[in-house]
Formats: structure tokens, sequence, C-alpha cells
């Protein structure tokens, strides 16, 4: 019998891009400890304006960059220190 966080798992899994990241966004705030009462399209805004800014940064050479090997080692390096 398959656990039903397994089952839950492949059904998303089996979503479309855009469907998935809905999903994502939605189990993301109801993480959340107080609910945003920002709706979904004024948080699409704001990523959206994040992004934007973020790539002008890189760009126009602003942007400090480091490299995926770095990252990888960081989130180890988190994930070793909250066992």
């Amino acid at each position: 019998m398959i656990a039903p966080l397994d089952d839950v798992t492949a059904r998303a899994l089996s979503l479309a891009m855009d469907d998935r990241a809905r999903l994502a966004r939605r189990l993301i705030l109801s993480l959340e400890e107080e609910p945003s009462t920002e709706t979904p399209e004024a948080i699409d805004v704001a990523w959206r304006e994040e992004i934007s800014r973020r790539v002008a940064e890189c760009r126009n050479g602003t942007a400090e960059l480091i490299s995926v090997d770095q990252v990888f080692a960081e989130l180890d390096r988190d994930l070793q220190s909250s066992h």
C-alpha cells in the first residue's frame, strides 16, 4: 500500500508545471506563522518584480554571484548543523 504522503507526492508531480508552482506556493504559505493578507496575484507581482530586479543586477554586474558548488556546500553545512 502506498503511504498517503507518497501518493500525494506522486499525484502532485504529475501536474503541469504551473499547477505544481501554485501548489508549492500554497504549501509554503501554509507554513507561515501568520497568514498572508496579500492575494496570490499580489504575491505573484511581488515575486516578478523581485526576479526582474535580481536579473537586472546580474546583467549590470552589481550582483554578488557565488558558484553552485559554494551554494551546495553551504546547504550541506546548514543541513548538518540542523540535525
